[in-house]
């Protein structure tokens, strides 16, 4: 049998393989992915089935925002955002997560989500341009050190109620709400969630809890992880573990918190929690 009347079809054939594997990997290149581990807090039982989040990051006029980082809180992942401000995380074990989105020039935002089994959730994150003066966050090399510059500076200032790494690694509790107890002004409820699970949020003594101690109509005070304000009611198992945390500021009321947070929700109450630099 004569083969040379089949090399055209063996040329086709390779060329179509090298045509797909050329479409994978722009694909791949043009839509960032990132696999995530078991969060920290999860024994080393039978891991849980995974999911995908595959999201996109624009501004007010529906822009794409490139270069954004998109971090899930409680582990070492982040990643950038495309030029078509897309972002994807692969192999999710299922669970509860706060994702955390922060890009020069943007106000920051979070969001608590949901990872189902074996499912892709969707998500669509609408940033606002940042309306104050970026004189503070424009150095680069002591960024990360700065933020501790100032709370030691609002700690000397004595407004406030302070908790700092030493305390922290001194007391040595087991997770980070168990620090916010030791505020006089912070009272820990549970408060239920949509899913009919309840979840533990600080809520003020100042402005008293709810009639029957689960929280649902408490003063929930704003909670703010390193400068990014989370969302109302946050859940307070979603914090950083203690070992990540390097200090913590409670203020009990409107009047007393710092100017710069001044375009956050006072009206409860104001806990800064800030992590440490590695």
């Amino acid at each position: 049998m004569n083969s040379t009347r089949f090399a055209p079809l063996l040329c086709a054939a390779a060329l179509a393989v090298s045509a797909a594997l050329t479409v994978d990997a722009l694909l791949a290149t043009a839509l960032p992915a990132q696999r995530v581990p078991e969060p920290r807090n999860v024994g080393a039982a039978a891991p849980r089935a995974a999911g995908v989040i595959d999201g996109t990051v624009t501004d007010t006029t529906l822009k794409p925002v490139g270069f954004a980082e998109v971090k899930i809180l409680r582990t070492d992942i982040s990643i950038e955002t495309n030029a078509l401000g897309r972002f994807r995380f692969v192999d999710v074990p299922a669970g509860q997560y706060l994702l955390i989105v922060r890009r020069i020039g943007f106000r920051p935002i979070s969001s608590i989500i949901q990872v189902g089994t074996r499912d892709t959730l969707r998500l669509s994150f609408l940033m606002e341009p940042a309306v104050q003066s970026l004189d503070k966050v424009v150095i680069t090399e002591e960024r990360r050190s700065l933020k501790m510059l100032e709370f030691e500076e609002r700690r000397r200032q004595g407004v406030g109620f302070f908790i700092t790494q030493e305390q922290i690694e001194r007391r040595n509790l087991p997770v980070a709400a168990d620090y916010l107890r030791l505020a006089p002004s912070i009272s820990l409820a549970p408060s239920p969630n949509p899913s009919g699970i309840s979840d533990l949020v600080a809520i003020s003594k100042r402005e008293g809890g709810s009639f029957f101690g689960d929280g649902a109509n408490a003063c929930a005070m704003q909670i703010v992880v390193d400068g990014v304000p989370m969302p109302a009611r946050f859940p307070l198992e979603l914090l950083p573990t203690p070992r990540e945390i390097a200090g913590f500021e409670v203020y009990a009321g409107a009047a007393t918190v710092p100017v710069q947070f001044s375009g956050l929700d006072r009206r409860c109450g104001m806990i800064l929690v800030w992590t440490r630099d590695y």
